[in-house]
């Protein structure tokens, strides 16, 4: 099969969150699999120069979006097997940031036009076309509408995938013709329309062939109000052609074994190189060398949805359970003063890094023995899964791919990977700390830490449930 992806963001290139990972490996492992696999992103200022000297300019066109007319530069370059397209347009990608921007509506829907412009001209006209997110929602559209009148076009099968349902993209109504170039019955027959306004992540689901989202827990829970932020009518409506795949990690990039941003290397056979790691997390990050004591992580957007009011609720309590805590994220500015103020009351104890920075994810993936995630909601989480692959126990809440990915080692499971809790409630998820750090140091532990580490988060599975996605597709 000739498959395309269409995304705002793909490790290594360009990255803000879980997309990023997703748009590149799966389509690395998709590839390994013996699929023609292509990326097709914007040209950010953000892509690194390393990465541009290898590109090749392929051509240029003009895209018209509405009245606009648009320069539209393709560059690309090979990379692991899968061939990475690049949309060149500085006036909408040369920003300070991926997103946020005034007019990000304007800058996705140029490229959502372009990407659909650009199949006949692309190396190999794709089978299938897989989505992600809001900001490439019109390629199904608009891919419906040039099938009207190209033949070419016909026989192409799209896939949409919801990463994050909260983030919908919303625009006028008189953005249907002035901005998207449409015809007003996209707006009149309700593929665009919703409480007044466009919604292009509707306009996705109902236009696209197939929908997928990042877990089968999340995709069971976007039937309900509480997680499907008022789509939960578009979602039953999708419900016959909905799946839920989970995702996997790189389990090259993410390798205790080989990652050269670890001070020491390690493996579930050996561990001595993790104490390594964890002696020299310390010192960098200003903790105090304490024998016996398990250090807890959080590396995460501090917001909300992410449980970070839960452990503020019950910080003094969780630090009597006798742990060392790092945080590593940026987030809302009143839980960053609460984790800076939290390092000047417990010195030694506490490290807070407001920043991100990838290698420092990877030194506190491998310096730790516990990782905290008690999101309230989480359509899949990578980051249980790289903690779990560096022996960082996970200690989370039941909810989207967090359910799917961590089994309960409490409940005497022989195949237990962490500790888990149900209610979105502080008190449940202090109890459940204090259960994992009476467990450090046992034989339990180190049972439960190797299991971990065992674990196969690889994309190969979900791989083999895409590849049946889009064979059914095409017939």
């Amino acid at each position: 099969m000739n498959i395309l992806f269409a995304a705002s963001e793909a490790a290594p290139f360009c990255k803000t969150g879980g997309l990023a990972d997703v748009a590149g490996s799966l389509p690395v492992a998709l590839a390994e699999g013996g699929d023609n696999v292509a990326v097709i992103l914007p040209l950010y200022a953000q892509v690194d120069g390393a990465w541009r000297e290898k590109m090749t300019y392929r051509f240029y066109t003009y895209v018209d979006l509405a009245w606009r007319h648009e320069y539209c530069g393709v560059f690309s370059l090979e990379h692991r097997g899968v061939t990475w397209y690049f949309v060149d347009n500085e006036r909408y990608f040369r920003r300070a940031k991926l997103y946020g921007e005034f007019d990000d509506g304007e800058r996705f829907a140029f490229f959502s036009r372009a990407v659909a412009e650009l199949l006949p001209r692309l190396d190999h006209m794709p089978d299938v076309v897989h989505c992600n997110d809001w900001q490439t929602a019109l390629v199904p559209v608009y891919l419906k509408d040039f099938a009207v009148r190209r033949e070419e076009y016909k026989r192409v099968r799209t896939v949409y995938t919801v990463h994050n349902i909260e983030y919908q993209g919303w625009l006028g109504e008189e953005t249907v013709t002035d901005l998207l170039g449409l015809d007003r019955g996209w707006w009149n027959t309700g593929m665009l329309q919703m409480d007044g306004a466009v919604n292009l992540m509707k306009a996705g689901l109902m236009t696209a062939d197939a929908v997928t989202t990042v877990s089968p827990t999340y995709a069971r829970e976007l039937r309900y109000p509480a997680f499907a932020h008022g789509l939960e009518s578009v979602i039953s409506a999708v419900s016959h052609k909905l799946t839920g795949v989970l995702n996997g990690i790189d389990m090259v990039s993410f390798d205790p074994a080989a990652d050269a941003a670890l001070p020491a290397n390690y493996s579930a056979s050996n561990l001595r190189g993790k104490t390594t790691c964890k002696a020299a997390l310390r010192r960098e990050l200003g903790l105090s060398a304490e024998k016996g004591t398990p250090i807890l992580a959080i590396v995460s957007r501090l917001v909300g949805h992410k449980g970070t009011d839960l452990i503020c609720q019950v910080f003094d309590q969780m630090m009597e359970k006798g742990v060392q805590l790092v945080v590593l994220g940026m987030g809302a500015p009143g839980y960053e003063d609460f984790f800076r103020r939290a390092q000047e009351r417990y010195p030694g104890r506490v490290a807070s890094c407001i920043t991100y920075s990838d290698a420092l994810a990877r030194r506190i993936y491998a310096g730790a023995d516990l990782y905290l995630m008690p999101s309230r909601s989480e359509p899949c989480g990578l980051s249980q899964m790289i903690a779990m692959r560096y022996g960082t126990v996970p200690i989370v809440r039941q909810t989207g791919g967090l359910n799917d990915s961590v089994r309960s080692c409490q409940t005497g499971q022989s195949d237990g990977t962490g500790f888990v809790f149900a209610n979105y409630n502080a008190w449940d998820m202090l109890h459940v700390i204090g259960e994992a750090v009476s467990l450090y140091g046992s034989e339990g532990f180190r049972t439960v830490r190797r299991r971990c580490m065992e674990e196969d988060m690889s994309w190969g599975h979900s791989a083999r449930i895409y590849r049946d996605i889009y064979g059914k597709l095409l017939g």
